[in-house]
């Protein structure tokens, strides 16, 4: 006859597993969201470095012509990168478009943000309206201010 009680019983249950499942489940729920956080907040870093970087070359190239700003960015020697979402950057020579010119992007007031030109990234969601207090443009990357100001619409 065979003692049952005598034999050692090796591996897991079912339940020392569904119980290693639901913790690392947990653990995922947690992380991912922060991680998508760090994420987003990174390629926010990087458009607002692109958009001073920019700015910098259109300053240059300001003062290498007489102070005329170029019409569009394809003026600027080398290549003009993407916005971290894959979108080219948007630009707008506001001399050359005139007063009263449409597509001047406007502050919650809808005064216009800039007098030069202005130089944004459409954010994350590709969408973006002239005024800053839009829902699309909420997460809009704006340069405001003539440059004192680079950062997300929101917090304009």
């Amino acid at each position: 006859m065979t003692d049952l009680g005598s034999r050692e019983i090796s591996g897991y249950g079912v339940l020392d597993l569904m119980l290693t499942l639901v913790i690392a489940s947990l653990l995922a729920a947690l992380a991912v969201p922060a991680y998508n956080g760090f994420v987003d907040k990174g390629k926010n870093a990087k458009a607002i470095g692109d958009i001073g970087s920019i700015s910098v070359q259109i300053e240059s190239f300001r003062l290498r012509s007489n102070d005329r700003i170029p019409v569009n960015l394809n003026e600027l020697p080398g290549e003009v990168p993407l916005d971290p979402w894959g979108n080219p950057y948007s630009f707008l020579n506001i001399k050359v478009a005139g007063p009263g010119a449409g597509g001047l992007r406007k502050d919650g007031k809808l005064n216009p943000l800039n007098t030069d030109f202005d130089l944004f990234s459409m954010g994350s969601d590709g969408d973006s309206k002239d005024p800053l207090s839009a829902k699309a443009s909420r997460d809009d990357i704006v340069r405001a201010n003539n440059g004192d100001f680079i950062g997300l619409g929101e917090h304009y």
